[in-house]
């Protein structure tokens, strides 16, 4: 610990610099700086200092350099510029081939672009599509309609299927169609309301569903802890408190 100390000291990085970055209290961060190991801190907390350091773990610590382009990379992450991961790439762009590197590096400096402008619109707009990106792992559908932008905005051929094609197609048929509707209002006002009553209601149902789940599952969590004489979970017993709510779970079966 007394070489990060020295490290972030001749660095310039401030302890309440440092705790902004973590996202932690300053006192925390004494805290943290006072342990004995840096294997002592909270995992999510280490990665995020190993980020700082550019070091890929704490065997790499003796080898680190304070020289102007260390300070440029720990300035570029402390004040939230994070342009200087992008240019070196030692970050974002480990394990992605050389092609995909330039099609991320474009994303994050059109998302940054649209951010710049700090409207609640951008900000919303930006969170909206890391939730699209997201939901392609529970609904892959959702692929469908990226391709169908890519094509009415002519960044690709009409006939490209990357997905399955007969799906694909099916999707651009019905989807085309439904933008026509809205395009030339030829739907009814009173069909719109209706359709999206029908919209509101399956949505407010999934959300029941999600909160009955999740209030589910904290009443197996308590249910484990209490069989298993724990009062709380902690990182040293959730292997096993997990394990004994898949147990319980099962006795539901």
């Amino acid at each position: 610990m007394e070489r990060i100390n020295k490290i972030l000291s001749e660095s310039g990085v401030s302890k309440v610099k440092l705790a902004k970055y973590l996202g932690v209290s300053r006192q925390m961060v004494y805290n943290y700086l006072e342990m004995d190991s840096i294997n002592d801190w909270p995992l999510e907390k280490k990665i995020k200092l190993f980020s700082l350091l550019n070091i890929k773990s704490i065997d790499d610590i003796d080898d680190i350099v304070v020289d102007n382009d260390f300070i440029k990379h720990i300035n570029g992450l402390i004040n939230d510029d994070y342009s200087t991961l992008i240019e070196k790439g030692n970050l974002y762009f480990d394990g992605i081939n050389q092609n995909d590197q330039k099609t991320f590096n474009d994303i994050i400096y059109l998302l940054k672009d649209k951010l710049s402008n700090n409207t609640l619109e951008a900000s919303k707009t930006c969170k909206y599509l890391y939730y699209f990106i997201e939901a392609l792992e529970t609904t892959p559908d959702l692929k469908y309609v990226l391709g169908y932008i890519a094509k009415t905005t002519g960044f690709v051929p009409v006939d490209e299927y990357v997905y399955d094609a007969d799906s694909q197609f099916a999707f651009e048929s019905i989807f085309y169609s439904a933008m026509m509707m809205y395009k030339n209002g030829s739907a009814s006002r009173e069909k719109i309301i209706e359709v999206h009553k029908k919209f509101e209601a399956e949505i407010e149902n999934k959300q029941e569903e999600k909160l009955s789940r999740t209030q589910e599952l904290y009443t197996t969590q308590a249910q484990a802890l209490k069989e298993l004489g724990y009062t709380e979970l902690t990182k040293e017993n959730a292997a096993e408190v997990l394990e004994k709510m898949a147990e319980i779970e099962s006795r539901k079966i």
